[in-house]
C-alpha cells in the first residue's frame, strides 16, 4: 500500500471517528445571571438568548421553537408544604412536584412528576433561574433521544441545595452550556423533583449554529485531497 493511500485511509478513519462522537457529558453547569429584575429575580446574562417568563400565566416562546409538556405548575406566590417563590419574584413562574401527590385531598399544582421542554431546533444553551434549590431537583439534558448529562440541585456551586427558600445562595441562575467546540447541541430538557418542589422562572435559551452535514463532509474531502497533492510533491522531490 502507498503511503498517499495510507494517509488517505488514516485522514477518513479519522473522521469516521470524529463524525460518530458521541459528547455525552459535555454539557456543562454554571452559575450566572443579570442583576435582579424588581419582582421578577434573575434573568439571563448570554448574548442572544430568547426567555420565556411565565408572566402571562402561560408558558409561551415569543419565536415559537419550545413546547412544554405541561402548564398546571404556572403559580404565584408561595403554599406552605407545596411550593415556594424563587427569592425575590413575586412573578409567576413554573413549579414541578411528584406526580399525582396531593395536599388536604387537593392535587398540588405542577404536579406530573416531570416538565419536559422540547426545542424545535437544535440549541447550545439553556438557563433557568432556579429557587429554594433542593438535591432532590433534577434536570435532563437530551441530543436526539440520548440523554447526555443530569444535573441536581447539588450540582450547583456553592448552593447549600437544602431547600433554603431565601438569600442569593440557595437561589441562582443556572446556565446550562453544550460544547460547541465539538459541534454539541441539544434539543430537550426535562425538569423533575423526587419531592416538593422544584421551582423555576425566567427560562432562557439560544438556537445553535451549526455547519450543514455536507459543508463537514467537503471540508474532510479537501484535506485529503490536500494530503495527497502534498504527498506527491514530496514523492517528486525526493
Amino acid at each position: 500500500m502507498s503511503t498517499l493511500q495510507k494517509l488517505s485511509l488514516a485522514l477518513v478513519g479519522t473522521a469516521v471517528v470524529l463524525m460518530g462522537a458521541n459528547p455525552a457529558g459535555a454539557v456543562t453547569l454554571t452559575k450566572g445571571g443579570s442583576t435582579p429584575v424588581a419582582g421578577e429575580g434573575q434573568y439571563t446574562n448570554i448574548q442572544g438568548a430568547t426567555t420565556i417568563n411565565f408572566n402571562s400565566g402561560t408558558a409561551t416562546d415569543p419565536n415559537g421553537f419550545v413546547t412544554y409538556s405541561a402548564t398546571n405548575g404556572i403559580v404565584q406566590g408561595s403554599v406552605d408544604g407545596q411550593y415556594a417563590s424563587p427569592f425575590g419574584d413575586t412573578s409567576k413562574y413554573l413549579t414541578v412536584a411528584p406526580q399525582g401527590v396531593q395536599a388536604n385531598g387537593q392535587n398540588i399544582a405542577g404536579n406530573t412528576g416531570n416538565e419536559t421542554i422540547t426545542f424545535a431546533k437544535a440549541v447550545d444553551y439553556f438557563g433557568l433561574y432556579w429557587g429554594s434549590i433542593d438535591a432532590y431537583n433534577y434536570v435532563d439534558v437530551y441530543s436526539k433521544g440520548n440523554l447526555l448529562k443530569t444535573f441536581s440541585g447539588a450540582d450547583v456551586p456553592g448552593a447549600p441545595a437544602d431547600g433554603q427558600q431565601s438569600g442569593s445562595a440557595n437561589n441562582v441562575y443556572v446556565n446550562l452550556l453544550a460544547n460547541t467546540s465539538i459541534g454539541e447541541t441539544f434539543d430537550k430538557v426535562v425538569l423533575r423533583s423526587t419531592s416538593l418542589a422544584f421551582e423555576t422562572d425566567n427560562h432562557s435559551y439560544r438556537l445553535a449554529s451549526v455547519p450543514e452535514p455536507t459543508a463537514t463532509l467537503g471540508l474532510l474531502a479537501l484535506g485529503v485531497m490536500s494530503a495527497g497533492s502534498f504527498v506527491k510533491r514530496k514523492s517528486k522531490l525526493v
